[in-house]
């Protein structure tokens, strides 16, 4: 029996999802899509896929591998085992990459599940935002059985610039992804305090992102997120209540760990001030609109 998973279906398809599936067509696989979003699913018709809906169900016999690229873990269930279960659809061997940001223990508990099923689990957080996924460069962060990576091959060459192999159990994945998205948000939430000070300071914010991004201050993150606070544009790439979910997920690992997590810990109350003011749905880089006594740039686009 052939290894390889030719044909391949992307649940969730949002900013990364779309991309994944884009690349997975690109690579000449066979693919499908599901997404309550109508216009999504034509999008990705026309790109090429085999076919596209709210539910993969009617073709979950025909599928190979499953990528989950969705909010959280209650939604990786629901579509798995909730009222409109799809795992007992799909055919045993077929594999379910998980790439939602998740609990070490909920990863343990879906493959526990999946397993019922005799179906294989791969644990695969995925980082790298909209661009990287356009472009098949996402990093893969996995951990699972040997025949699940192997079986996957293609699915995460088309998809992936760099896939790290973390270890055969479920749940390395996922807390590996949580470690990096502490990072991640807190690059965000100290990038929004700089520039909220620069602010008060009367420096001009062009100015102030110029010399950080020449210099030993610069972040990922803070190059890219505080262009938004530049242009004035909160629409979300990724929004504030992501990192509510994502940094509650890592202070739940700390405390589980029993381990003090201070910038981390000050971050989620950043965001979650954020959310709480009704910025929960906007960009992440709104986060620094909790900062008063400040004027930010109005949006440069509606300027025009």
């Amino acid at each position: 029996m052939s290894v390889q998973k030719n044909n391949v279906c992307i649940i969730g398809l949002g900013s990364m999802g779309m991309g994944a599936a884009l690349s997975c067509i690109k690579a000449g696989l066979n693919t499908w899509g599901v997404d309550i979003n109508p216009q999504s699913c034509q999008s990705l018709i026309q790109a090429g896929a085999k076919e596209a809906g709210n539910s993969a169900i009617p073709f979950a016999a025909e599928l190979d591998a499953v990528l989950l690229l969705v909010v959280n873990a209650d939604q990786v269930k629901n579509i798995l085992f909730g009222d409109n279960a799809l795992a007992p659809h799909l055919k045993p061997g077929t594999i379910v990459m998980v790439s939602s940001t998740i609990s070490a223990a909920d990863a343990s508990e879906i493959a526990t599940n999946l397993r019922q099923y005799d179906l294989l689990m791969l644990d695969a957080p995925v980082s790298g935002g909209a661009a990287k996924a356009a472009t098949g460069d996402m990093t893969v962060m996995a951990s699972g059985s040997a025949a699940a990576f192997a079986g996957l091959q293609r699915l995460l060459e088309a998809i992936a610039g760099k896939v790290y192999r973390i270890g055969d159990d479920i749940g390395l994945g996922s807390t590996v992804k949580i470690i990096h998205q502490l990072l991640a948000g807190v690059h965000i939430a100290v990038g929004a305090e700089a520039m909220a000070l620069a602010a008060r300071a009367g420096i001009p914010l062009d100015t102030m992102y110029d010399v950080v991004t020449h210099a030993a201050g610069n972040s990922w993150m803070f190059e890219n997120r505080m262009q938004h606070v530049l242009d004035g544009d909160y629409s979300p790439k990724s929004a504030v209540d992501i990192f509510v979910k994502d940094l509650g997920l890592v202070n739940d690992t700390a405390r589980s760990l029993k381990f003090p997590l201070p910038l981390a810990t000050t971050a989620l109350n950043m965001f979650t001030s954020a959310s709480n003011a009704g910025y929960g749905r906007e960009d992440d880089s709104a986060v620094i609109k909790i900062f008063s006594g400040i004027t930010l740039p109005a949006n440069r686009a509606e300027g025009k």
